[in-house]
C-alpha cells in the first residue's frame, strides 16, 4: 500500500508527500532527521491533515504531482473537506 500525505508544519504551510509506511514517515519528519524533508525540518512539529491510499507507486506519485501544482486554497478546500474515520 502507497499513501499520498499532507503535513500541517508548525508555521501553517502544507507539505505534500507520498511514502509506503506513512506512521514511520511522519515520525521521520518530526524528528528532525536526515531522512526528513528539508522543507519540514524548521517546521516540526508536523500533523497528519490528510491522506489517500493507492495500490501503486505510480498512482501515490501522479496524485502528489497533481496536488503539488495547486494553489495552496484548493489545497485547504481539500484538507477541510477531509474526515478522519
Amino acid at each position: 500500500m502507497y499513501y499520498f500525505y499532507i503535513l500541517r508544519c508548525r508555521d501553517n504551510t502544507l507539505y505534500c508527500g507520498k511514502t509506503d509506511n506513512l506512521e514511520k514517515r511522519i515520525n521521520e519528519h518530526n524528528s528532525g532527521s536526515s531522512r526528513s524533508a528539508k522543507y519540514t525540518r524548521g517546521r516540526t512539529p508536523v500533523k497528519l491533515v490528510y491522506f489517500e491510499k493507492f495500490r501503486t507507486v505510480g498512482r501515490a506519485l501522479k496524485r502528489e504531482a497533481e496536488v503539488k501544482k495547486w494553489k495552496k486554497k484548493k489545497k485547504e478546500e481539500l484538507v477541510a473537506a477531509f474526515k478522519f474515520l
